[in-house]
């Protein structure tokens, strides 16, 4: 399983995008997401962006990873989530989040 990392871009070069997220920076090759600009969000693997997101949708995913972590480190899930779980979502609806719609 693969897990992305919400990033912003920060700084546009040819090709690649300096981006920030979760406490870190990175230079990330852009080829697969094509032109970006500075503020755009990106799901960023492997120093890679793998798909543009919108600031919701990386706001949800940086919930999930430090629902992760800290249930990793033992320290309880004691924040609520403010998003649905792919687990309560419609077939409709997991599509559309999917780009299939």
């Amino acid at each position: 399983m693969c897990i992305g990392i919400p990033m912003q871009v920060r700084v546009v070069e040819a090709g690649y995008a300096q981006c920030a997220g979760r406490g870190e920076s990175r230079r990330v090759t852009t080829a697969l997401v094509g032109p970006v600009a500075e503020g755009d969000w990106l799901l960023v693997f492997l120093n890679d962006a793998r798909e543009r997101i919108d600031a919701q949708r990386a706001a949800e995913v940086n919930a999930m990873l430090d629902l992760v972590l800290n249930g990793a480190a033992g320290t309880g899930m004691s924040e609520s989530v403010n998003f649905s779980l792919p687990s309560s979502l419609s077939h409709a609806d997991l599509a559309r989040m999917a780009g299939s719609a």
